[in-house]
């Protein structure tokens, strides 16, 4: 196969290549360089490993032997990952570039990645200490969309959609605290599998919120999705919000075809779509495609999720951003962007009293919502309701991240599991997407049934030539 010709990175397809001989990693690590000098979209990363250090790489792993390479189950697999994540020997700058440190440690779960013979290819942008869901709050070459130049990529993990998207990894890890690893995901047509929190480790991170942040995955296609998410799932003991699965009962352990399902969707005075049309028709049609699929419909009230969406980012959850960042932008003011500094020195504002209150109306909703879980099994909504122009963000960039946001800020909150998966295009050409939540540990059950929708609505895979 000449290094020219396009090559599908979906982890089937490359498997595929590799157990037919007609590809090798080092064949991929060139094909992939060559892509990102020719075709990289600007903006996807802020430290890039150099081309023979990749193929160091790909090397020792086409050294192992036939029975060695069946034990790891990502074996030549490339992969990005997001900047506030840790990896030993690489440069860690969270989106600011005076903010970097060389990190010391990997993070666990990017280290059983790296076991089961993943090829890191670099770091990706991200929204500036992951504060913003716009994706171009960086202090880095400003991303845009993989379709539409003059549109947002999404945020907080632009870059690691973008790498996605365009077809230079096979599979990248994010961070997800109010939606970053759902809403660049859905305006970049891929699948954002944001897990339970703690079953990814989050050790050797820079933290958004601490108590909130999960670790997310992002994928061309769901299934892939869930092989990164099983290699690199884990309980680790020095994270003390790591936690360990539970099993769950039937009929969330698993999802089968034709397997009958209740679903719940916005009632329709809460379902907002921010005046664009595009977005509520593709959501009325997804709607119908999951009927199709044997789900019954079932319109519930919105508001104790607006409630908690109210609590994450108007409430005392922003203190944990100050906790984790906030000497730093204070004493480097200048090195931080204006809306970042204004948003994670807000955070002073807040008193104990209102920590505890938050805590309280927290608690209060999650009992609330013991009886839906029981009334359905899933609940879809749009992944955002709308998309925004880069220069729409930039003359009112808190108003539109907030509208962002607006399906998607509960779910750490109210610990629930999600999936964003595409949903077809706008007609600017901008791609649009639904995610499915449910409780927790409904991974495997989510995934099932969002491939089955995604392959009944989009064929083309991410921003790449190559379709189901």
């Amino acid at each position: 196969m000449s290094i020219s010709t396009p090559i599908s990175l979906s982890i089937s397809a490359l498997e595929d290549l590799y157990r037919t001989n007609q590809l090798t990693p080092k064949t991929v690590v060139n094909r992939i360089f060559e892509q990102i000098e020719q075709f990289d979209i600007k903006g996807t990363w802020t430290y890039l490993l150099s081309q023979n250090e990749v193929l160091a790489q790909a090397e020792k792993l086409e050294q192992l032997s036939t029975e060695k390479r069946a034990t790891m189950p990502l074996w030549g697999i490339p992969f990005s990952v997001k900047d506030c994540i840790d990896i030993a020997a690489t440069p860690t700058s969270a989106g600011c570039p005076d903010f970097a440190y060389q990190a010391q440690h990997t993070n666990p779960a990017i280290a059983k990645l790296l076991a089961a013979g993943a090829i890191l290819i670099g770091k990706t942008n991200l929204d500036q200490f992951a504060t913003g869901l716009v994706g171009i709050r960086t202090g880095y070459e400003v991303p845009h969309n993989a379709f539409v130049k003059d549109y947002i990529p999404g945020g907080s993990s632009s870059g690691s959609a973008l790498s996605v998207a365009r077809g230079l990894v096979s599979f990248s890890v994010g961070t997800d605290t109010g939606g970053s690893g759902r809403v660049p995901a859905s305006l970049n047509n891929i699948v954002g599998l944001k897990p339970t929190r703690g079953l990814l480790s989050t050790s050797y991170m820079v933290d958004a919120c601490r108590t909130l942040d999960c670790m997310s995955v992002f994928a061309l296609t769901a299934e892939d999705a869930l092989t990164v998410f099983d290699v690199a799932k884990g309980f680790d003991p020095e994270d003390p919000f790591s936690r360990r699965a539970t099993p769950l009962p039937r009929p969330l352990d698993d999802y089968q075809k034709g397997q009958p399902f209740r679903f719940g969707i916005p009632a329709k005075q809460h379902l907002n779509f921010f005046g664009n049309s595009d977005v509520e028709a593709a959501f009325q049609q997804a709607v119908e495609t999951v009927q199709g699929l044997g789900g019954e419909c079932r319109e519930i009230s919105y508001a104790p999720f607006l409630e908690a969406n109210d609590l994450l980012f108007k409430g005392p959850w922003v203190a944990e951003r100050y906790l984790s960042v906030g000497k730093f932008v204070e004493e480097h003011p200048e090195a931080v962007l204006p809306i970042t500094r204004d948003i994670i020195l807000s955070a002073k504002q807040f008193l104990a009293t209102e920590t505890f209150a938050g805590l309280y109306a927290i608690a209060a909703l999650k009992r609330k919502m013991e009886s839906l879980w029981r009334d359905i099994d899933v609940f879809i909504v749009p992944t955002t309701g709308t998309a925004y122009r880069i220069s729409e963000i930039n003359e009112n960039p808190l108003e539109l991240n907030s509208n962002l946001g607006y399906y998607t800020n509960f779910v750490n909150l109210l610990d629930l599991t999600a999936i964003a998966v595409p949903n077809g295009f706008q007609s600017n050409g901008v791609p649009t997407g639904i995610t499915m939540i449910s409780q927790p540990f409904t991974e495997r059950y989510l995934v099932k049934l969002g491939s089955m929708f995604h392959r009944c609505r989009v064929k083309k895979l991410g921003a790449t030539p190559f379709v189901f």
